[in-house]
């Protein structure tokens, strides 16, 4: 028994000297360790920990002195060790697990049994797994975030940052980071090749007024009952006839009702530009010799008033991924109230900005402006405040909360088809790029039944954490705003963990299950149900952001249905970077998908490609791009559809029209060919001129060789035209 007890005390000594070497290398003894015994596993924690009847150091042996209640099995306390580094030494031996950080491993009290009987392993095997399993890793080195494009919301990135004890360049840095942090687009920097950008291709563009009322509108012909929660809209100057004769119409029918309608400029933000109308003839469609571009909505007469005022909510959501698709939805955020006690409107009070509008940017230039320092009072609160507020009541905020997350999916949903075909155009499949996440901005007014609606949705939502005050007459200064760092510093913090290139516990992205909860179910307030991140974790609050897609995809997944369409178009684009549809590609894409008969023929087929894309070009007069977007493709495809299934209702159209184009073109043979299917040819993998030296080269028919040299069929690498012909297949 004293020999094996002797035996433990070396072993520890050895693990003392090699904690203070550790110590001396700049090693950190918290970081986990890789093990190479087959027999070590790691716990929920992340620790190793050895199977039963293989610990690397065997503490049955002092089994006797453990039951006298010494600090260690030898009866002697351990001395060298941090406090941190040993846990239950206090416990006896036997009955306790000794975790040892540092070490990867974890000694266990009880041996295992065989039959009853004790089996102990011989002290040479267990020097060697001491000498294995007790290696001690690098230490690993800190996230590196590029914020020198941040702009507004660089103080609460580096608050961030310093929480999380990452580390930031805020000039830039030569070598790659891990993440990069724009303030604008995507677009802020075009040299990035690695890493993780918190801003996805084509989503400025994406969520202009304009573009957002487009696609919720075809969401809208699909699904008009999920797609009530955005209001009736018309696209001005284009659709002004239609617009003008639709209110006329609405008040010969009764007279005594007046709609009132916001107008709204599609580049506009902060408010600005914003008015009023009840007759269509104020309308201003013309600044100086240009048409001005803007969307007109119904107004929201009856809005939820707390204290009388007019609020709106400003709500974070974090895409995290795009394919899968990943939506995280903050459970706080912030409710801007008007300055004016609300009235519903009349010609007298239209004008009256500060008790109709709630931006902030607005309404911080009224005299009656409250800037508090508490989340429950002042001009701008804290979600939580108001939601409590409401449940006191008796509002049930359990439903409220559940059609805002119902509300958040299916924007998402609406604008993910266009978002695909940007990124393609900007990162394709063979390129070197960036992934890329982004946090943006929802505003949702509810309504006095508190039934939620989607004003707008923000793709660089303000992440200011100071506001600009008088101090004394005349002077202005930043001071700080607690309500919008207690908010926005939590967002920008937990999409950081989350997109953590080094915790694959919070990366690792899930695939999409049949299965799903209801939504009318709250989100989870557990903080530790999505992991947290590995430095620092113990000083960490739980994380703000919680999934809803594809936690709930069984009730939304059925919505996906123009992204189905985009899969088409994308495959038939034909050219890297190309985000427009030929009409040799229009074309070739009715043949392989087998859609011309006797009642569509390519005569046909012809004509409702010029129509649609000369109506489109002129819905998008400052598109310098030739040819069908994706846009103008849906209402090809929806016209197509109606052609093929006469007796169907539209989305049963439309969903007939995708399964017997999907049946014909069968599943992609990979990311490389999406693009070469433009002309229904792809390029030999073996390289450009492959089809030279086959020993038995297929004759190319006269319909074939047309089509391959047409404009719209060019391969990637754009071939000598000499050698066109041998490098296309049949």
């Amino acid at each position: 028994m004293g020999d094996h007890c002797g035996d433990v005390k070396v072993q520890l000594g050895q693990m003392k000297s090699l904690g203070e070497d550790a110590e001396k290398e700049g090693v950190d003894p918290e970081e986990e360790m890789p093990v190479s015994s087959p027999s070590a596993s790691p716990d929920p924690t992340g620790r190793i920990t050895t199977a039963p009847g293989t610990d690397a150091l065997s503490t049955n042996i002092c089994k006797q002195k453990g039951k006298r209640g010494s600090k260690n099995p030898c009866g002697k306390p351990l001395q060298g060790f941090p406090a941190h580094a040993v846990k239950n030494f206090n416990s006896p031996i036997c009955d306790q697990t000794l975790h040892i950080k540092g070490m990867g491993t974890i000694l266990q009290g009880k041996t295992a049994e065989s039959n009853g009987n004790y089996v102990h392993e011989s002290s040479n095997t267990q020097e060697t797994r001491c000498e294995d399993e007790f290696k001690l890793p690098r230490k690993r080195r800190p996230v590196t975030v590029d914020t020198s494009k941040a702009k507004t919301s660089l103080e609460a990135l580096k608050l961030s940052i310093k929480e999380l004890q990452w580390k930031q360049f805020h000039t830039g840095r030569r070598a790659a980071c891990d993440i990069y942090w724009h303030g604008v687009s995507f677009h802020d920097n075009e040299n990035i090749v690695s890493g993780q950008v918190n801003k996805f291709p084509g989503m400025v563009e994406m969520l202009r007024k304009i573009n957002l009322s487009r696609a919720v509108r075809t969401m809208q012909e699909l699904f008009p009952e999920e797609y009530d929660f955005y209001p009736r809209s018309w696209i001005l100057p284009e659709e002004y006839q239609q617009f003008f004769t639709e209110i006329r119409m609405v008040k010969e029918s009764d007279g005594t009702e007046s709609p009132t309608f916001i107008v709204k400029p599609d580049g506009g933000s902060q408010g600005d530009g914003i008015y009023l109308i009840q007759d269509p003839v104020d309308l201003k469609l013309v600044v100086g010799t240009q048409a001005k571009q803007a969307v007109v909505q119904e107004y929201i007469h009856k809005p939820l008033l707390i204290d009388k005022l007019k609020f709106d909510i400003r709500l974070y959501v974090l895409i995290k991924s795009m394919q899968p698709l990943e939506i995280y939805i903050a459970k706080e955020g912030l409710t801007r109230f008007c300055t004016e006690p609300y009235q519903e409107p009349s010609q007298k009070n239209l004008s009256r900005v500060f008790m109709h509008l709630t931006n902030y940017s607005l309404n911080v230039q009224s005299g009656n402006y409250v800037h508090s320092d508490s989340q429950n009072t002042g001009s701008k609160r804290t979600l939580s405040s108001v939601l409590y507020r409401l449940a006191a009541k008796g509002v049930d905020i359990k439903r409220v909360w559940s059609d805002i997350i119902a509300l958040v999916i299916k924007s998402v949903i609406a604008v993910l088809p266009d978002l695909k075909v940007h990124y393609q155009a900007d990162i394709p499949p063979a390129k070197p790029g960036p992934t890329c996440f982004q946090i943006l901005g929802f505003d949702i007014l509810l309504m006095k039944n508190l039934k939620p609606v989607l004003l707008e949705v923000n793709s660089n939502p303000s992440m200011r954490i100071e506001h600009e005050q008088e101090v004394a007459p005349g002077v202005f200064e930043y001071v700080p705003s607690p309500v919008d760092e207690q908010v926005k510093v939590g967002v920008i913090r937990d999409t950081l963990r989350l997109m953590d290139p080094f915790n694959k516990k919070l990366t690792a992205t899930p695939q999409p299950r049949g299965g799903g909860s209801d939504p009318v179910e709250v989100i989870p307030a557990d903080g530790d149900s999505q992991g947290r991140s590995p430095d620092n974790a113990d000083n960490l609050p739980p994380l703000c952001l919680k999934q809803v897609y594809p936690k709930y995809t069984k009730q939304f997944n059925h919505l996906r249905l123009v992204e189905r369409i985009a899969a088409l178009f994308i495959r038939f684009l034909g050219v890297k970077g190309n985000m427009r549809l030929g009409p040799t590609a229009f074309r070739t894409f009715i043949r392989t998908c087998k859609l011309s008969n006797s009642n569509l023929t390519m005569a046909s087929v012809d004509i409702l490609y010029i129509d649609i894309t000369r109506r489109w070009s002129f819905a998008l007069a400052d598109s310098r791009e030739a040819g069908m977007g994706l846009q103008a493709f849906v209402e090809a495809f929806f016209n197509l559809a109606g052609r093929r299934f006469k007796s169907l209702a539209l989305r049963e159209q439309v969903v007939s029209l995708l399964d017997l184009c999907e049946s014909q073109l069968g599943p992609q043979s990979g990311a490389e060919d999406r693009r070469s299917l433009s002309c229904s040819r792809a390029l030999p993998r073996g390289g450009r001129t492959q089809a030279l030296y086959l020993p038995h080269p297929r004759p190319i028919s006269p319909a074939a060789h047309r089509r391959a040299t047409s404009q719209d069929c060019r391969p990637h690498q754009r071939p000598k035209p000499r050698t066109l012909r041998a490098n296309v297949e049949n």
